[in-house]
């Protein structure tokens, strides 16, 4: 039987368009009040809307470390903006009851999660490899309150995530480290749990999250792609080769235009299993892994709607001319 780290990031279906944030804060409470492997979604398990035949392993340690970094990247831009946004005089409100230095100490989080993009994104340029871009987000608060609900449903999440993916790390380089980012990672949760009113530490041993869990926690967070680096695939547009990235749960661009015999090239820019599948299966990727591609030359003219099979939200369109 397979082990919960050897679960992959592949698919939340129709469970991951139906949930609302509100939905992934009553998720993420549950992690802090340590009943991790009971996580619903929309009042039924997670793993019993998935397509569990989907899913994948890591296929190596890049693919770990991009993981983790999509998750420090997300993490980053929540302090930084929401701290930003909010100011310091915000969490000063006497009827909050907060700790003086509250602020103080979420600025150090804040930067405690920058060095954490800085290592992954370091460690996986010198591997070879292409780190994840950060991508845009909403993370629906509007207080405060809201904030430091956020904010502990996302350090238990994380810490959830580095204890399920950290058994599959191959290189005794990577594993100390990855457990250093693991252990004040699981810092951050234990403080934000307290301001919370939740136990810092409510079990005796933490469980593992599946990665396909974390997708439902954390993936409808992201709205949107980072701009495509330079290098990367972009849309050429109406000529005989096109090129679509696969980045932030998106299409980049969602439509494109070729002409008969044009050809139409997806790559996958994050380390995330992802699909391009036509509607009417007239052509179909498979799964493609981070920095894999799949070409497809379009003969007959029309439109072509296609779609992740994993993530359904993923929509976009081929007009052949």
């Amino acid at each position: 039987m397979r082990q919960l780290h050897e679960r992959f990031l592949d698919a939340v279906a129709l469970e991951r368009r139906h949930t609302s944030r509100r939905g992934l804060l009553a998720g993420g409470a549950k992690l802090a009040g340590g009943s991790a492997l009971a996580l619903t979604f929309a009042g039924a398990p997670v793993a019993g809307g998935l397509r569990s035949l989907l899913a994948q392993d890591f296929a190596d340690d890049l693919e770990i470390l991009n993981y983790a970094l999509t998750l420090e990247h997300l993490e980053f831009a929540f302090y930084r903006d929401g701290l930003e946004d909010l100011g310091e005089d915000a969490f000063a409100d006497e009827d909050l009851e907060l700790p003086e230095n509250i602020f103080e100490r979420l600025s150090e989080i804040r930067d405690h999660e920058q060095a954490h993009v800085e290592f992954l994104t370091q460690t996986i340029t010198d591997l070879g490899g292409t780190p994840v871009e950060e991508a845009t987000y909403d993370f629906g608060y509007d207080d405060v309150a809201g904030f430091l609900e956020v904010a502990a449903a996302l350090e238990n999440t994380g810490v959830a995530a580095y204890a399920g993916a950290a058994p599959s790390i191959e290189s005794d380089v990577i594993l100390p480290a990855a457990l250093g980012v693991h252990s004040v990672e699981a810092r951050h949760a234990a403080y934000l749990n307290d301001l919370n009113g939740e136990s810092p530490f409510p079990d005796a041993v933490d469980a593992p999250l599946p990665a396909d869990e974390v997708l439902a926690i954390a993936g409808p967070f992201i709205t949107g792609a980072a701009t495509p680096a330079a290098g990367s695939p972009v849309a050429t547009g109406g000529g005989e080769e096109v090129a679509v990235a696969i980045d932030g749960f998106k299409f980049i661009p969602p439509e494109v235009a070729v002409a008969a015999g044009g050809t139409v090239t997806w790559t996958n820019m994050e380390g995330i299993g992802h699909t391009a599948t036509a509607k009417d299966g007239t052509f179909d990727s498979g799964t493609l892994r981070d920095g894999e591609s799949f070409s497809f030359t379009f003969d007959t003219a029309g439109s072509y709607d296609y779609e992740c099979t994993f993530h359904d939200n993923m929509q976009g369109t081929v007009v052949v001319s």
